[in-house]
């Protein structure tokens, strides 16, 4: 005794409206593009004068040069002692680690700001990062 239904109804998903969905997002998305504003203006801040020239009265400035010769820069309260602005010009690490150590400490607030020349080595730079942090100073970095 086989029971066979002669009505089988089968379950299929049709797959012509979702390719008709798809075919219609793709079109409004399409002509979205074409309609969107190509330059939308963006406002992004502006630094403020105000901090950078105030950092610059107590910040001695270590600049790093292509060939990875360290220049100093002394601070304001520094120049007094110093008329000369510059103490070091393309001196090595060791020649430049023990004046800039002597620099800082006279500085009350502790800032040595970092300014590397765009192919500079990243030890070189790193080598003053970590002088700073050894010593508690507080490290700022320059940038174009």
């Amino acid at each position: 005794m086989a029971f066979d239904s002669r009505n089988k109804v089968k379950v299929e998903g049709g797959m012509a409206s979702m390719t008709d969905l798809v075919f219609l997002l793709l079109v409004f998305f399409i002509i979205m593009s074409t309609m969107a504003e190509k330059n939308t203006p963006v406002e992004l801040p502006q630094p403020s004068e105000t901090l950078d020239s105030s950092m610059e009265n107590t910040t001695t400035t270590v600049v790093i040069t292509e060939e990875d010769m360290y220049q100093i820069m002394l601070s304001e309260s520094s120049k007094s002692n110093n008329p000369f602005g510059v103490k070091t010009e393309g001196a090595a690490y060791e020649q430049m680690r023990e004046f800039l150590i002597a620099e800082v400490e006279r500085t009350p607030e502790k800032k040595v700001k970092i300014a590397g020349a765009r192919k500079a080595s990243y030890e070189a730079v790193f080598q003053v990062l970590a002088l700073s942090k050894a010593r508690g100073w507080k490290p700022v970095l320059a940038y174009d």
